[in-house]
């Protein structure tokens, strides 16, 4: 009989990829979104959780399911040369180029520096702090074996105990019910879509792809080798995960837009945060904070810095070793977390609406791929469409003064004139579907010369 997770070491897998999953968009986003969607906060919530939680747990499940080797593998369904491109790109954005250093700056720019004196010169304190933080990330990381231990059976039960602190003290006590909260312009028809992309901040989708195969490897030191056992037992340890933070999620988006009761909608979710703890907790809440968003990421870090290392050993393993690939990663996050957060989300907002469309129909593919037998035509003619479609959101998504010195005014208004639902940033969506029913006929058509 073949061997399978019991459900002890079930749970222990899913804690592992929750504390890879929660990090600092996990908790800037849903309470900024709470605010925005007010008394539109159901459906935002729904959309919200459809990406930060519905389709990061799929991708897991894609890796398992095609038996994949990770996310390479998986990509090379659309060609040899775009798996190297997309895989290198989606982990680059996920690893040192976006989400450790935000990781990072997020705690520092949450935690630490409400408990500053206005005025202080923040940038020698976010020195020493980035250090201090990557000084950890690179210990962990360098022991990779010992991941399920450290971040399942120590970081998350005290993550968890600082979060309900905040997030409970919150709730039992609102300051308005958010039925009464007037919604943002964007979450006033359109509130399940706004939350939609708003989930893209997380990048769990991504980083979904990119922590499958680790998940795969401690299933298989937990003594499983079967490919189909490995795929189940991936799949409900994943549900298990969604589950959990979808219950985060609702919970933090409510305290969210019953905080508007007390504050106006804040530039970001880390100042709301700020402003939540201080008003219910006092200096004590800042305390709470800076322990709950640091631990949530460091064990992001520590994922993200692993699970990068790992697969530029595997693409390119006559280059760098495993513990060199760390220490660059890691080397390169400490210096760009120093840019400060809102460098950081400026800039890394435009790439995430380039990479999730293809992040999204490469997963729905990999899971329907039976029903067309995985054909490389149906997957290449997806892509490309969606590619395509997807670099007029990352131009829509640009920084003003970068937008203007490009002059893409033209481009962005063509694209909002032609493509359907553009403007609510699912320009994609059309294309994709127009690409798969190319793809179908060519399959059929090439099917049916051959017969």
């Amino acid at each position: 009989m073949q061997k399978r997770l019991d459900f002890k070491q079930r749970v222990l897998v899913a804690g592992t990829l929750f504390g890879m999953f929660f990090g600092a968009g996990n908790l800037i986003f849903p309470v900024h979104l709470g605010q925005l969607a007010g008394r539109s906060v159901l459906p935002a919530m729904i959309g919200f959780i459809i990406t930060a939680v519905g389709i990061p747990i799929l991708g897991v499940a894609a890796i398992g399911i095609t038996h994949s080797d990770g996310l390479q593998s998986l990509s090379t369904k659309v060609g040899e040369g775009y798996s190297y491109c997309f895989t290198c790109l989606l982990y680059l954005t996920i690893g040192p180029f976006f989400a450790i250093p935000r990781c990072a700056t997020t705690s520092f720019t949450t935690g630490i520096q409400p408990m500053l004196k206005e005025g202080t010169n923040s940038a020698p304190l976010l020195l020493i702090f980035s250090a201090c933080f990557f000084a950890l990330v690179l210990f962990f990381s360098l022991r990779p074996a010992g991941i399920t231990v450290w971040i399942g059976k120590i970081i998350n039960p005290l993550f968890l105990l600082f979060l309900a602190v905040l997030v409970f003290t919150a709730l039992s006590r609102p300051a308005a019910s958010a039925s009464a909260i007037e919604p943002a312009a964007a979450y006033q028809t359109g509130a399940l879509f706004s939350g939609f992309v708003e989930g893209y901040g997380t990048m769990d989708a991504i980083a979904g792809l990119a922590f499958g195969i680790l998940v795969i490897d401690i299933v298989r030191s937990m003594g499983v080798t079967d490919d189909t056992a490995i795929a189940k037992d991936v799949l409900q340890s994943g549900i298990l995960t969604g589950l959990l933070m979808a219950v985060i999620y609702m919970l933090t988006i409510l305290m969210g837009a019953q905080s508007r009761g007390l504050f106006e909608t804040s530039e970001n979710g880390g100042i709301a945060l700020a402003q939540i703890a201080g008003h219910y907790l006092g200096s004590f809440g800042s305390l709470v904070l800076a322990f709950t968003v640091t631990l949530a990421c460091l064990k992001t870090s520590i994922g993200l810095v692993s699970s990068c290392a790992e697969a530029f050993t595997r693409m390119f393993p006559k280059t760098l070793s495993y513990k060199a690939w760390t220490i660059l990663f890691t080397a390169f996050s400490f210096g760009v977390s120093n840019f400060g957060l809102s460098t950081i989300l400026d800039y890394s907002l435009p790439v995430l609406m380039f990479l999730y469309p293809p992040t999204i129909t490469l997963i729905l593919l990999a899971l329907a791929g039976k029903l067309f037998d995985h054909d490389r035509v149906v997957y290449v003619c997806v892509t490309a469409l969606t590619l395509a479609a997807a670099v007029f959101d990352l131009l829509k998504t640009l920084p003003a003064a970068l937008k203007q010195g490009l002059h893409l005014e033209g481009l962005i208004s063509f694209a909002d004139r032609f493509l359907p639902f553009y403007g609510i940033n699912l320009g994609w969506v059309v294309p994709a579907m127009v690409g798969l029913m190319i793809g179908l006929a060519l399959r059929a058509l090439r099917k049916g010369a051959a017969a």
